[in-house]
């Protein structure tokens, strides 16, 4: 009797980027009294069909190990690297006996802490029979600018069909590990993992997710981080 096709998440967390307070990663930034990842981990363990996930994180982080979600059953970690599609990779190797080819990996930006749960099961839902896999999207509202080397505005870039990638990213495990070994061959640096699957010549579905799954990338966004997660918990 063939088993069911299973759902884990992968967790991006060991980027060296922005860093707020000092030494602090943006992931551990405080948000509402909990760390961004605290969040962001809370919102895919929310989801009963997620059953595992691995985070992949800095080889000299301490401060993982001290979330209370690090402690809970369904998470692990693993070493991540330099650059996300490294990270991503070494958490599938370390799924390798895990998962299927058939099985289904969600991965998520650890500084998005704003995933709400129906955006989640709309992914899910919308991706599980599809046969390449997709991402949570938002059509792009604001007029966008091409800018020259001396920020001038060179031209307007037309709008339509535009669309903002958002995590999580759902693709089959076999789809996605060869995807970012094709990347990792050629020496190919990818920001998301539609980048490295369309580089397999297939094009991932769009799934329309809400505006305010936001990326914490500067001090500000958490003031619109915090105001997303109170207005959340007053629905």
């Amino acid at each position: 009797m063939s088993r069911a096709v299973r759902h884990w998440a992968v967790v991006a967390a060991a980027g060296r980027g922005e860093r707020f307070g000092g030494r602090r990663p943006k992931q551990y930034a405080p948000l509402l009294g909990r760390p961004v990842l605290s969040w962001t981990l809370s919102a895919l363990l929310a989801e009963p069909v997620i059953e595992g996930i691995m985070v992949a994180i800095a080889h000299d982080d301490r401060r993982f190990a001290r979330l209370p979600e690090a402690g809970n059953s369904r998470v692990r970690s693993c070493a991540g690297g330099a650059r996300r599609e490294l990270s991503v990779a070494g958490a599938l190797r370390d799924l390798e006996t895990e998962l299927r080819d058939s099985d289904w990996v969600l991965v998520h930006d650890a500084a998005r802490p704003c995933l709400q749960r129906a955006d989640l099961r709309e992914l899910v839902s919308g991706v599980e029979d599809d046969a390449v896999g997709g991402l949570l999207a938002v059509p792009l509202g604001d007029t966008l600018k091409a800018a020259s080397d001396d920020q001038r505005c060179e031209r307007t870039v037309p709008r339509e069909g535009l669309w903002r990638a958002l995590t999580p990213q759902m693709f089959r495990y076999g789809v996605l590990r060869r995807a970012l070994t094709l990347c990792l061959d050629r020496e190919r640096s990818v920001t998301d993992e539609s980048a490295a699957v369309e580089l397999l010549g297939l094009r991932p579905k769009l799934i329309a997710g809400r505006s305010d799954n936001l990326k914490v990338t500067r001090p500000e966004d958490l003031v619109l981080a915090a105001a997303v997660l109170q207005a959340a918990r007053r629905r």
